[in-house]
């Protein structure tokens, strides 16, 4: 799905991929582990993507194995290389991101946008 990038779409995101994600099976941990990896991906590109413009924000979630894999996309200002420190932020969303995804990986760069892609596991880890 592609929707502008605004903190009411990120809701909306967030409510759709948890509905695929029980769809799916997804246990409850999972499902709450997504809204959080979805939620800070989607802000990512709400807060930085676009500082002076608006622009849109592309989502995309299909089963893959035992997990979901969730891309969300940009085509904003892109990773910059190093921190805004005009911005305030707590700077944990791409931690908060890679300690609740199974795997985790970011890609763009200046002008070319920011990809996150994740893959949640569908069920918790057998003990």
């Amino acid at each position: 799905m592609t929707l502008p990038a605004s903190a009411e779409n990120v809701a909306v995101v967030r409510h759709a991929v948890a509905g695929l994600a029980e769809a799916l099976g997804m246990d409850e941990v999972g499902i709450a582990d997504l809204k959080t990896v979805v939620t800070e991906a989607g802000m990512n590109v709400v807060v930085h993507a676009y500082p002076d413009q608006q622009g849109t924000m592309e989502v995309e979630a299909r089963p893959e194995g035992e997990a979901l894999a969730v891309v969300v996309r940009d085509s904003g200002s892109g990773i910059r290389p190093r921190a805004d420190l005009e911005r305030p932020s707590l700077r944990l969303g791409l931690s908060l991101i890679a300690g609740l995804s199974e795997s985790f990986e970011i890609s763009g760069g200046l002008g070319r946008g920011t990809t996150v892609a994740m893959r949640v596991p569908l069920a918790a880890p057998e003990e």
